[in-house]
């Protein structure tokens, strides 16, 4: 079966060797995103708007591979201050409030750039082509 490695402009990506998203067969795993455009934390200070500037971005690079939100089976969420928990759960369930896949929401104590405030990495699965 083969892997698709798909990039982005993400700066980080050929510095730590990773891939914004890989698919294989009919499962698919977005890397940990955050809140940037081009290299730069957009939202500072608004963990809401963090979230849903991340949940976009992980749509766009799932239907870059062929997938949908709809086809998102598990999240994990990373938040730099867990007191601020609703804020982020609230953005997240106005995504995926009706998908509902498996959730995890951690706290950690810092993010590659301490503007960012939450990181969310999402696993797909498809119904395979007929």
């Amino acid at each position: 079966m083969t892997v698709l490695n798909l990039g982005s402009a993400n700066p980080w990506e050929p510095v730590v060797g990773y891939s914004r998203i890989v698919v294989r067969g009919d499962a698919a795993w977005v890397s940990g995103t955050t809140a940037t455009e081009d290299g730069v934390v957009v939202h500072p200070g608004d963990a809401a708007a963090q979230t849903r500037h991340v949940l976009a971005t992980i749509s766009r690079s799932l239907e870059r591979a062929g997938f949908t939100l709809g086809d998102v089976v598990r999240t994990r969420m990373y938040v730099t201050d867990i007191g601020r928990w609703e804020e982020v759960g609230r953005a997240h369930g106005e995504v995926f409030g009706v998908i509902r896949p498996a959730a995890t929401m951690v706290e950690v104590s810092a993010l590659i750039d301490p503007a960012m405030l939450v990181e969310i990495e999402a696993d797909a699965v498809r119904e395979p082509a007929a």
